[in-house]
């Protein structure tokens, strides 16, 4: 690290600043007049302080100060002190002085001293008891207790509160793991709910603004950092690293207290309100201890990467300890360190089924987790978090089907409901017994104001003795005379926020399709025939406003019929069709194996967990063996899958609900994946990025994985706009969505692209086949361990503008694909071009 005379002589020579660089010469140099003679024993030259480490040359200037004042005292009879600031990171007052007196002087009477300046070494100020805590200790020989008092006695300064050092220090040892199994994200990287807007936005320039100024760096400088480094939190963490004294002595940052100084950041508005943030933010990176606190507090500001707190992960410390006054049983390490690796998974997943069904009823941390600390992780939690009116509680998914021939062959012997997929926005929509009406989006965003019309429509559905609902469906633009369906491209040109009724001139009909709640009584638990048949009954059809999707009750026997239903559907401008499991089972055969609903799920976790955590009215699927020893029969039924049940499964993608779209043939497969990279094209496309790296995401481990190149599919506007929302800098002057980094969490072994992405949308893309290959990481070791998957003639389709990429295909998926393709009689061989284009 170069000293500080040798930053001030490279910031000397940036001719593009406005601005000349301030060294410390600047801030003392009223203080040494009137004193030449000593200072011009101490002052250093550039070199003298050449050879010297930053903490030797502030200690150096310090004893000058000290005598300076120790001078100055003897002289004086009053005493002027100036106390450390102990504003929070949210305020916003100027940084207070302080003085230093020598030992001597402390027991005296006061005498006058000029107020001086402390320098403060950065490093010197980072948390050293957080730092010493083994956390990454084995859960079964952690005992927590034992640090605690350490902990309070480090926090009593902050009044009691968790150090944010804390918090960082779980970030930099999960940073550290390389590990795909124990890689998780312990941060969500949201300060509320998604259905309360509470936005940052705060733009890189803020970010970059703040660290110029905290660590007195230059433009050129901080460009130079980033160029070589690429990610904001990792340039926050050499930009303090090059920040070698401080003016003010930093106040250590809370947990609450950051998350404080966000929310405020999120609710500044109006007039000014750039620079408050901006003073916020400042103050933030002021007082961020070390290279670590600022490298995670820029990347919160920045909301980059979309942090996944994983279930188990919030159940173990429920599962093994518990706040002093609670009364819920907890389980002794001890003895589950005993344990078999199998007993152990399915304590975890016991609780982690309890925990995750909670969380997609009730989505909001301020519920679950208050809860959790009252009766820990228990049948009592699904009750306490249960669906309630005006919170959305996560939808349930569909599994993607490859034709109409395999969803017959899967719900063979059963009945089930064909349904329009429609070409709209899904919505959630809740009504109390007030009036008072909330819709939410797929991606549960509130979105009423969205949808005033929707909203007035309500009082005329609601039939007799409907006091309050909560009801799902899909939102289809239509022509209002005529009901004709329009696409839902028509449907993103309305407005988005404060809509007027009168100035509506897209109309659209909410066509409903489910009914999980009614006047006070949850219906997740009730087969689906039972809650259309509510759905049906208690609400009012309004023609070409409100009605149900068009449906058709069939079982697999009735081929012909669902061929035509389907046919019908692509004729009215439809998707495809869902189909829904409409009975549970009451019975289950002895020589047949139960249906799957998830093939990644394991069974030895999830069997135990589903009469557990989700009753319902059918069987729990489990089955009885013949002649077997108990052990083997076991061992048998937790290799089996669990059966297709008939409810409402909030946040799962389960096989009791198939999609069979019109694109999803034998031949024309479509993944929904995560643009992550480019290089720049060839010829006509040189000015473009083509070809783009594409990848599916990890479930597991939260990462993403590389699974193709894609060049095919692209129109020269797309490449244009890709271009510049993708920007390296070379259009503007400044990066966009773009690094020169890979991300720590992006798997890829091949060629590195010319640029890399900051993961956020989501492509549709087709392909012919998927392949082993050696190249990518997508799926390795769930088909082969040397080898990942690939897609063989990918096409970009279109942008799902209507998912996240936390909503992308997953490697398990994929790989689900690719055992489905083997199993299908093998393809015509390619030609050799075909084969030089699958290498390229």
């Amino acid at each position: 690290m170069s000293s500080p005379a040798k930053r001030r002589k490279l910031d000397s020579g940036d001719k593009k600043s406005s601005v000349p660089s301030r060294g410390l010469e600047y801030f003392f140099s009223k203080q040494r007049q009137g004193n030449s003679s000593s200072s011009a024993e101490v002052t250093p030259t550039v070199s003298s302080t050449t050879a010297q480490s930053d903490e030797d040359f502030a200690r150096k200037l310090q004893a000058e100060f000290d005598r300076e004042a120790l001078q100055l005292s003897q002289n004086s009879n009053d005493v002027v002190t100036k106390q450390p600031s102990n504003d929070s990171a949210n305020d916003e007052g100027p940084p207070q002085l302080s003085v230093d007196r020598p030992n001597d002087e402390a027991k005296s009477p006061p005498k006058k001293v000029a107020s001086t300046l402390m320098l403060q070494a950065s490093g010197i100020t980072e948390d050293t008891v957080s730092s010493t805590i083994p956390l990454d200790e084995s859960p079964f020989t952690f005992e927590p207790a034992k640090y605690l008092p350490r902990l309070q006695e480090s926090w009593a300064g902050q009044g009691g509160q968790a150090s944010y050092a804390l918090l960082t220090r779980c970030f930099v040892l999960v940073n550290a793991t390389s590990s795909r199994i124990k890689i998780v994200w312990l941060a969500t990287n949201a300060i509320s709910p998604p259905y309360i807007s509470l936005e940052l936005g705060l733009g890189g320039s803020a970010i970059s603004k703040a660290l110029k100024q905290v660590c007195g760096l230059d433009n050129r400088t901080l460009r130079s950092i980033y160029n070589k480094y690429g990610d904001a939190g990792d340039v926050a963490f050499e930009a303090k690293k090059k920040q070698s004294f401080t003016l003010r002595k930093p106040k250590p940052l809370t947990i609450k207290g950051v998350y404080q100084s966000l929310v405020k950041i999120a609710s500044t508005q109006g007039q000014g309100s750039a620079e408050g943030k901006q003073r916020i933010v400042d103050r933030l990176l002021q007082d961020a201890r070390g290279g670590e606190e600022s490298r995670y507090i820029v990347r919160t500001l920045c909301q980059h990467v979309s942090y996944r707190l994983v279930s188990e992960e919030r159940v173990r410390p429920f599962l093994l300890s518990k706040p002093p006054n609670a009364g819920f049983e907890v389980r002794d390490p001890k003895e589950m360190g005993k344990l078999k690796k199998e007993e152990v998974a399915e304590i975890w997943g016991r609780g982690e089924e309890i925990v995750k069904a909670c969380f997609a009823r009730r989505p909001n941390y301020n519920d679950l987790v208050p809860a959790l600390l009252e009766v820990g992780v228990c049948e009592e939690l699904l009750l306490r978090c249960c669906i309630t009116l005006h919170v959305p509680l996560r939808p349930m998914l569909g599994s993607i089907t490859r034709d109409l021939s395999d969803m017959l062959t899967k719900l063979q012997g059963r009945d089930f409901a064909c349904e329009f997929k429609y070409d709209g926005q899904r919505a959630q929509v809740h009504c109390d017994k007030n009036g008072k009406v909330s819709i939410f989006s797929r991606h549960l965003e509130l979105m009423t104001d969205k949808y005033p019309d929707l909203v007035a429509l309500i009082p005329r559905i609601r039939g007799d003795g409907v006091d309050s609902f909560i009801m799902e469906g899909e939102v289809v633009a239509v022509d209002s005379a005529t009901g004709e369906l329009k696409n839902f491209q028509t449907l993103t040109n309305r407005a988005r926020k404060d809509v007027e009724i009168g100035s509506i001139s897209i109309q659209v009909c909410l066509f409903a399709f489910d009914l999980m709640y009614i006047n006070g009584e949850p219906l997740l638990n009730r087969p689906f025939r039972e809650r259309r048949e509510l759905l049906r009954s208690l609400f009012i059809e309004v023609p070409n406003r409100f009605t149900w999707v068009k449906s058709l009750d069939a079982t697999s026997q009735d081929s012909e019929a669902v061929l035509e239903f389907f046919k019908s559907a692509i004729e009215n401008k439809c998707e495809g069709i869902m189909v829904k499991v409409l009975d549970n089972l009451s019975t289950l055969p002895n020589d047949v194996d139960t249906m799957g609903v998830d093939a990644s799920e394991p069974a030895a976790v999830s069997e135990p967990t589903a009469a557990k955590a989700l009753p319902s009215n059918g069987s729990n699927g489990k089955k009885k063996g013949k002649g077997k020893a108990p052990d083997e029969e076991e061992k048998k039924a937790k290799t089996r899958r669990k059966p297709v049940l008939a409810t409402y499964e909030p946040d799962k993608r389960l096989d009791s609900w198939l999609k069979v779209k019109k694109d999803y043939h034998a031949s024309f497969e479509t993944l929904d994946l995560i643009p992550i990279g480019g290089w720049h094209g060839q010829g006509r496309k040189a000015k473009w990025w083509s070809p783009i790296l594409l990848a599916v995401r990890n479930d597991e481990t939260g990462s993403l994985e590389a699974v193709c190149k894609c060049m095919s599919g692209f129109t020269d506007a797309f490449y244009k706009a890709n271009r510049e929302f993708y920007d390296d800098g070379e259009l503007t002057g400044e990066r966009n969505n773009t690094s020169t980094h890979r991300s720590g969490f992006i798997e890829y072994s091949g060629p590195e692209p010319d640029i890399w992405f900051e993961p956020q949308e989501v492509w549709e893309t087709a392909f012919a086949d998927i392949t082993l290959s050696p190249t990518y990481t997508a799926a390795l070791g769930l088909i082969s361990d040397e080898r990942g998957l690939s897609l063989r003639f990918p096409r970009f389709m279109k942008k799902r503008e209507d998912k996240g990429i936390e909503e992308a295909s997953t490697n398990e998926f994929l790989a689900a694909l690719y055992r489905k393709q083997e199993a299908r009689p093998p393809a015509e061989a390619s030609t050799p071009a075909e084969e030089a284009e699958d290498q390229e």
